[in-house]
């Protein structure tokens, strides 16, 4: 690490005690940086056998992987410097920011990489709190002591403290796509009294016919049109139980002009005719 590369004090703490002491032998933080207002950029930097995970406080620049694409940062940003890459970074000309650094290694990076952790050579924007800070703070505190298990204890922090930002990360896309899922399912609910128009669902939610296969068949297990045949059976079932209707004209209603088409649906997803349901179910 550069350390001649802001006008404010830095706080820069590496590894006190020997390896061999800890009892962590899958994951190791060899040392840790706090680099306020930094403001220079840093280009050909070459991490050889080690890896650092870079958490962007504050401000905003670039991040650029060898030849590839120049990626923005800003506050609240993870991204990572590992063996075997060549790395442009720092804070836009003129600019700053607020860099938290820890550098790491270990097999147990790996796991990280193979299960929740984002991927190498990326910007990840994350959501960051007072909790967060403190787990920073604390894993300063825990690695400037120079005691063994406080140095395990960091770096046990540091796991917990980055799947927290991963988590957090993930929560808010999800959450946004979970309210998606609803409205189209809730969309489908609507349509049981006329025949099912995939086209025009499709339009009313943007989303391509491919799509909206893969979605229904991901959240209900069943493919487009056995899960449209499914609700309209489960719709007749109520209606034959808590209606007079006869089974013709609960199938036109349902959109069904064949009404021996929609009794052998009905018979082959509840498991018996319709008026053998309505005896078996009926008061």
């Amino acid at each position: 690490m550069d350390y001649r590369i802001s006008s404010k004090p830095l706080q820069i703490i590496g590894l006190k005690v020997e390896k061999s002491m800890l009892e962590m032998k899958s994951l190791t933080i060899l040392d840790v940086g706090f680099l306020p207002g930094r403001t220079s950029f840093r280009r050909d930097a070459v991490f050889m056998n080690k890896w650092a995970v870079i958490f962007i406080a504050g401000g905003a620049g670039t991040y650029q992987v060898n030849d590839g694409e120049k990626q923005q940062v800003k506050a609240n940003s993870l991204f990572m410097f590992y063996p075997g890459a060549v790395f442009h970074y720092g804070p836009d000309p003129g600019g700053f920011w607020d860099e938290y650094y820890f550098t790491i290694e270990g097999p147990r990076i790996q796991e990280w990489l193979d299960s929740w952790l984002f991927e190498s050579g990326t910007v990840q924007p994350v959501q960051s709190d007072e909790d967060q800070q403190n787990k920073i703070e604390r894993i300063f505190m825990l690695m400037d002591s120079g005691v063994p298990i406080n140095v395990d204890r960091a770096a046990m922090l540091l796991e917990s403290l980055l799947f927290e930002f991963m988590m957090h990360a993930r929560s808010a896309p999800q959450t946004h796509k979970n309210e998606d899922t609803l409205s189209l399912l809730d969309d489908i609910a609507k349509t049981l009294y006329r025949p099912f128009q995939p086209e025009q669902l499709c339009a009313r939610h943007h989303i391509s016919i491919s799509t909206l296969k893969r979605t229904l068949k991901k959240v209900t297990g069943y493919p487009l049109h056995e899960y449209v045949h499914r609700l309209k059976v489960a719709e007749a079932k109520k209606l034959l139980i808590s209606t007079e209707r006869t089974f013709k004209v609960i199938a036109t209603a349902l959109g069904y002009r064949d009404v021996f088409y929609f009794s052998r649906l009905f018979k082959k997803y509840a498991g018996m005719s319709p008026r053998h349901y309505k005896m078996t179910n009926g008061s």
